[in-house]
């Protein structure tokens, strides 16, 4: 008996070690996948550092790279709360692309400021909002808090100009029957009613920047001819002899990841940069204005805000002046501010606006929108917009690239890849590319400034194979996207449904007559309920479908 009990007691324990061994496994894998080397590693690629990175010295790096360093190091941590303040202002354009789908994936909190408005349509589901009138919290993206405040601003200006006729009605009333005495009973019914009327107010309006930009004079057709360009910083060889021009109306956004040469081909080109072999001529009647990201850092701290700018256009008159400092959201004693009281955002707009007080007809910049909260950096691509001169930008803002550039270069493995096209344009011809090159038997192979040789001619059964393939791939791609674009677009037009209808019940419930009915009010305000739900539900099914779209569009290589 003792002896059965003894078993008894040790298959108990083997049980439990057992048991533990099993949690302990379990253990071992979760941390090996979430927090082993091929982890970080993956992070760190992500987020563009190369092979032989890691083991080098943080104190080594630029700025830009700590910073990304150090989000590496956040990511990898997986904190249950992460907290991110402008965290793509230096990443670019691939990292943004692989941070925005490691957030994706990210099943925990997260709590974002940004100003890129398409990395927050593609993040967030809740906006908190500082508004004129407080802190203010809306469902859903971007621009659907876009949409929510317009429509909020619209029903209160509607029901603020209802109240105010509401009002005059009843003071002219009351004004003109106030010494009848038959109208007394009257007069002191509107009177109580008037004391009794709500107050309605609309939101104030925050301060954005306006800004156009004056004809400029015209130049030749060549504004920047670029010859046999070579710059190398030691060892390091960014370009190798590269040919570029600029034509006269060109707007051209330059691209590529950290660290490939935008920048020195931008200071370069604006003279502040030598280099060591080739020419960069500026065409005849060409005026260069010149923006770089730590322009703002070198204004004269001492001096005002006013003092700064007028000295950049000693002739420009004082009162023109303040008007394009109050474009800039400078105006009454905020341009007598000394520069070393301004936030970094209004350090960057007094750099911005000295540069355009008198701006030339050729504008080299080098990331415009950073440090510049979401609603200038847009305020400034459309003033950018209405810029007749011509535009040579580097950024990593989508939605700024989207806007205003007509033609793409891609700098990039010591060459300057020229795309005649939009941004859109331009990531789709890549998308076409990378189909081509996985379904092609041989890659092009380029020469050193980047131009694409002419394929060697190929024979007709060559040719065959290939249209074969291209129709497969075309075929592949509308089996599989076919039938998921259509959910897509069937649900966009639910939402639009939807959307009508929760405006429709709004514009009603913006008639003050309507709380005066108790049962008409509450079943609009039913009704507008539902219909917020159902506009909800549709959303979130429209997400998710979008979602699965993306997946299989990332899956073919398509765009």
């Amino acid at each position: 008996e003792t002896a059965a009990s003894n078993g008894s007691a040790d298959d108990e324990l083997m049980l439990e070690l057992a048991t533990r061994v099993g949690e302990l496994h379990e253990r071992i894998d979760h941390f090996e996948r979430f927090f082993g080397e091929h982890e970080a590693l993956a992070i760190l690629a992500g987020l563009g550092f190369g092979p032989g990175d890691e083991r080098r010295d943080i104190g080594e790096l630029s700025g830009g790279w700590k910073m990304r360093g150090v989000l590496a190091g956040l990511l990898f941590q997986r904190p249950d709360v992460l907290m991110l303040d402008e965290p793509t202002n230096h990443l670019d354009m691939p990292s943004v692309a692989w941070f925005s789908d490691f957030l994706k994936r990210w099943n925990r909190c997260f709590i974002l400021i940004s100003h890129d408005r398409e990395f927050l349509n593609e993040q967030i589901t809740q906006v908190v909002s500082l508004e004129v009138e407080g802190v203010r919290s809306y469902p859903g993206n971007y621009e659907k808090y876009v949409e929510q405040r317009a429509e909020e601003e619209t029903i209160l200006a509607g029901k603020a100009r209802n109240l105010k006729a509401e009002r005059e009605r009843l003071t002219s009333f009351i004004n003109r029957f106030r010494a009848q005495a038959n109208k007394a009973k009257a007069v002191q019914s509107r009177v109580k009613w008037l004391e009794k009327m709500e107050t309605v107010e609309t939101y104030g309006k925050r301060g954005v920047m306006r800004f156009s930009f004056p004809p400029t004079s015209r130049t030749v057709a060549d504004v920047i001819k670029v010859e046999g360009l070579k710059k190398a910083y030691g060892d390091h060889v960014v370009f190798p002899g590269v040919d570029l021009t600029v034509k006269r109306g060109d707007k051209i956004g330059i691209i590529g990841v950290n660290g490939a040469g935008k920048t020195t081909l931008l200071r370069m080109m604006a003279g502040e940069l030598p280099h060591d072999a080739g020419s960069i001529k500026i065409g005849s009647g060409v005026d260069v204005g010149y923006y770089a990201q730590h322009h703002a850092d070198t204004l004269d701290l001492g001096a005002t805000v006013l003092e700064v700018v007028q000295r950049a256009a000693p002739d420009t008159p004082p009162a023109r002046v303040r008007s394009i400092l109050g474009a800039f959201m400078f105006s009454g004693d905020d341009t007598d501010k000394p520069i070393k009281v301004l936030s970094g955002g209004e350090k960057a707009r007094v750099a911005l606006a000295r540069l355009l007080v008198a701006p030339g007809n050729l504008l080299l910049m080098d990331e415009p929108s950073n440090h510049l909260d979401l609603a200038s950096s847009e305020a400034l691509a459309a003033s950018l917009g209405t810029f007749d001169g011509t535009l040579v930008f580097v950024s990593h803002n989508r939605s700024l690239i989207r806007t205003l550039a007509t033609k793409i270069w891609n700098v990039e493995d010591q060459r300057v890849e020229i795309y005649p096209g939009t941004l859109d344009e331009y990531m789709y011809s890549m998308a076409q590319r990378r189909i081509a090159i996985a379904t092609a038997q041989d890659s092009p192979r380029r020469d050193a400034r980047g131009a694409v040789p002419a394929a060697p001619a190929k024979s007709r059964d060559d040719d065959k194979v290939r249209k074969r393939r291209e129709a497969e791939a075309r075929q592949k791609r509308s089996v599989k996207l076919g039938p998921l674009e259509k959910t897509v677009a069937q649900l966009e037009d639910r939402i639009s449904v939807a959307e009508a209808e929760q405006k429709a019940r709004s514009a009603e419930l913006a008639d003050p007559t309507v709380y005066d009915d108790a049962s008409r009010r509450n079943k609009l305000l039913s009704d507008y309920q539902a219909a917020s739900d159902k506009l909800e539900e549709l959303t979130a099914r429209w997400e998710a479908a979008m979602a699965t779209l993306e997946a299989a569009r990332a899956e073919l290589g398509d765009a």
